[in-house]
């Protein structure tokens, strides 16, 4: 007799994980110092993925001393080199970019039909930057008849960056593009939720850069903080929250390090009396950014709406958000996934019922959904869950880097 198996079974088979799960530095893969693992699950299923390195200080240290060695070498090569380099790595996460967002819809819980829109994202700034690396342009100035100042432009050396949960791959590889291209090293810290598809893209790239260059270290709390204070990152970058924007800021000023920091906002939308309403609607849907919960940081977190057609966009909102359906976020057919932990899911909740102690009325969601298929529990993360919730975390979106901040 012949089992059917389901869409969702059927897709979730098809993700292909990384097969290594330490961390990457001097172009080699390496056991966490301190012998440290975590369990790596799905949100969306609360089936496990495996085990992922909890790297700590000393493995920064050590991954911080090969971008070191290897910026030697790499500010070196001739720019239309390293540009040649970046466009053969956006072409590989071109040839891969369906694995990369199976990765990254098992691991953080966003539909995988948006992830491949993430892994061209970043294949597309990855070609972008390299078209960049002669325009780091320094400057004359006259200072008299016989006498001109030049300027130029330098690589600044290592540069750390932290990474969110809600696209991990678009930010480990298309933030990466930037400071390459400015003859830089990188040491990635990827979010310790959602880690693996940043080792992935390791395994896919490594070997075309020099040993060094490009580095990989999962970890927490302990690796982030190592990686903004440690004396020989030139410069750190985070995206993320407001209260971890200040801890990294606070770590880096020991050193004096310039500093990137990509934080959440309070984003309003506002709608005169005269506007449609059914566009209104439209847009405060649009802008909420269900199809991964509402987590990003370019999320609408409120709506001013004019008490002329207040009643009508509310109305019309409820009967729009039908079209999201939460589901497994490896089925393609799902257009919300899931929200990537139980301290998120806890966070959102709180949300809401703040709202409706202060008098305001749910309209739909509100809750976990209806199916215990994805409603569950897990060791390491607790329940999670995928539902219409609002969910508006501050963190994670983001607009390409200035290339010139990354150079002196």
């Amino acid at each position: 007799m012949t089992t059917a198996v389901s869409p969702q079974a059927a897709a979730a088979q098809a993700v292909v994980l990384p097969k290594n799960r330490g961390a990457y530095y001097a172009g080699a893969w390496h056991e966490p110092k301190a012998g440290r693992f975590v369990e790596s699950i799905n949100p969306g299923t609360g089936q496990s993925l495996g085990k992922v390195a909890d790297s700590g200080a000393d493995d920064i240290d050590a991954a911080v001393a090969s971008a070191k060695t290897a910026f030697a070498e790499w500010r070196r090569v001739l720019p239309l080199e390293r540009a040649k380099i970046l466009r053969r790595i956006a072409e590989i996460l071109r040839q891969n970019a369906n694995e990369l967002a199976m990765i990254d819809a098992a691991d953080c819980g966003n539909p995988v039909k948006e992830m491949v829109s993430d892994a061209m994202i970043a294949a597309a700034q990855m070609e972008f930057f390299a078209g960049f690396v002669t325009e780091m342009k320094g400057a004359s100035i006259p200072m008299g008849p016989d006498v001109i100042n030049f300027s130029v432009r330098e690589p600044l050396g290592v540069v750390g960056r932290i990474i969110p949960f809600n696209h991990p791959f678009m930010f480990c590889a298309g933030k990466s593009a930037a400071p390459l291209a400015a003859g830089n090293t990188v040491v990635v810290k990827p979010p310790e939720q959602s880690p693996l598809s940043s080792l992935r893209l390791a395994e896919l790239i490594g070997g075309l850069l020099p040993p060094g260059a490009f580095n990989v270290v999962p970890g927490g709390q302990e690796a982030g903080q190592r990686l903004a204070s440690h004396p020989d990152v030139a410069m750190i970058a985070l995206i993320g929250s407001v209260p971890t924007g200040r801890a990294v800021m606070k770590a880096a000023s020991d050193t004096v390090k310039r500093t990137m920091l990509e934080l959440g906002g309070k984003n309003a939308l506002i709608a005169y009396g005269d506007a449609d309403p059914d566009e209104v609607a439209g847009a405060v849907i649009g802008g909420m950014n269900f199809t991964w919960c509402g987590q990003s940081c370019g999320s609408t977190s409120r709506a001013f709406i004019h008490e002329a057609i207040y009643d009508v966009v509310v109305a019309r909102v409820k009967e729009k958000i039908k079209y999201f359906k939460p589901g497994i976020p490896t089925d393609p057919a799902t257009t919300m996934g899931a929200i990537v932990s139980k301290q998120q899911f806890d966070r959102v909740m709180s949300f809401i019922d703040s709202a409706k102690s202060e008098g305001a009325q749910l309209i739909t969601g509100g809750g976990p959904p209806a199916d215990p298929a994805r409603h569950f529990s897990d060791p390491r993360r607790g329940a999670c869950a995928e539902g219409a919730q609002r969910a508006h975390r501050r963190a994670d979106d983001s607009s390409i880097a200035d290339l010139h901040s990354l150079a002196r």
